[in-house]
């Protein structure tokens, strides 16, 4: 099978977050035929959720579709670092491989903060490749925090 990114799914749906005062973050889990099982982007604001990041929203879509609870051999793609709570639901859902776009220097989990997959109490570590859509991500992050601030990215 040829390997095709997904990220620029991750992207769109990072860009409807942005377009609802969400901080721009999304999310794709596919399966390992290729094909695209559930897209999600950030909802905190909108469900009053802390945990409606968008990895976590799209593991929960691909696993109610699915009817299981772990998803070994189905990829995730995320347009930024995952924080520890996400890490620890992309170890327990067993995800086997995961792409981020930007480093997260400040809530990021992966490479940045507490490495949750490097930790001993992780049952799980996925293969990780870092900086897929680096640029993209990261500059819908800048012009969105750019925003909240009012001067320009």
């Amino acid at each position: 099978m040829i390997f095709t990114s997904h990220m620029d799914i991750a992207l769109q749906e990072a860009q409807a977050a942005a377009s609802r005062g969400e901080v721009p973050v999304g999310a794709v889990v596919v399966s390992p035929n290729g094909s695209i099982i559930s897209r999600a982007s950030n909802r905190t604001i909108e469900k009053n959720d802390p945990s409606a990041h968008a990895e976590m929203l799209a593991i929960r879509a691909a696993c109610e579709l699915l009817g299981q609870d772990r998803l070994a051999g189905y990829d995730l793609y995320v347009t930024l670092e995952p924080c520890a709570m996400c890490a620890g639901v992309i170890a327990a859902a067993r995800i086997s491989r995961l792409y981020y776009g930007a480093s997260d220097k400040k809530s990021g989990a992966v490479e940045q903060g507490a490495r949750i997959f490097t930790h001993p109490q992780s049952h799980h570590k996925p293969e990780i490749y870092p900086g897929v859509g680096e640029d993209e991500a990261a500059g819908l992050l800048k012009a969105f925090f750019a925003g909240l601030r009012d001067t320009p990215p």
